[in-house]
């Protein structure tokens, strides 16, 4: 059985996803903003590969009040292995390059896709413990309320409006997927052979 190899372009395409992967290590990846009358400038949380990062102590202090658990890097295990997932990921793609097997890149192409699955109910799962799990003992209670930010998009949570979107990172993220599925679309589709 033939082994197709991948083209010259698709090799290119496999170093920018490459370096994508390692870019979105250095940038935030997730963001979730908070606007309220109150901080007219409004509150970012940042999600980094590595941290958490942008108005933590702030939301913290104002998440106390209504009985949500304090953030802290340390207490996420995915902040640990991210980076190594991601350092991963772009050496599978430098790989790729030398290995040159579509069926290769394919696989990639679905594992990649799995993992970014599990990434979205971890980020869920989360969200859900951290707006649903409330200390009884809060100063604030609202009975019935819950204070889970959306997955995506925009939900309002009493006077805060919070928006939770990709940052710099998720869009690199993106972009490293997107190129992936071309190249997979191009060495499938539109080369074949003759």
């Amino acid at each position: 059985m033939k082994k197709y190899k991948i083209s010259i372009v698709s090799k290119v395409l496999l170093l920018i996803v490459a370096a994508l992967f390692v870019g979105s290590l250095f940038v935030p990846m997730w963001q979730i903003q908070l606007e309220a009358p109150q901080y007219p400038e409004g509150l970012v949380l940042q999600l980094h590969a590595n941290k958490i990062g942008g108005d933590v102590d702030i939301i913290n202090g104002l998440n106390h009040y209504i009985g949500m658990a304090t953030l802290h890097t340390e207490n996420f295990i995915e902040f640990s292995v991210l980076p190594y997932v991601f350092g991963a990921f772009a050496v599978i793609s430098l790989l790729l390059i030398f290995n040159a097997k579509r069926k290769a890149v394919l696989w990639f192409l679905i594992s990649y896709m799995l993992f970014i699955v599990l990434a979205a109910v971890d980020f869920y799962r989360w969200n859900y413990d951290y707006g649903h799990n409330l200390n009884p003992d809060a100063a604030i209670k609202v009975p019935g309320m819950a204070y889970q930010p959306p997955l995506i998009g925009y939900k309002q949570l009493l006077n805060f409006g919070a928006y939770s979107i990709p940052d710099t990172g998720g869009w690199m993220l993106t972009a490293a997927g997107l190129l992936l599925f071309v190249i997979v679309l191009k060495e499938y589709k539109f080369n074949k052979e003759k």
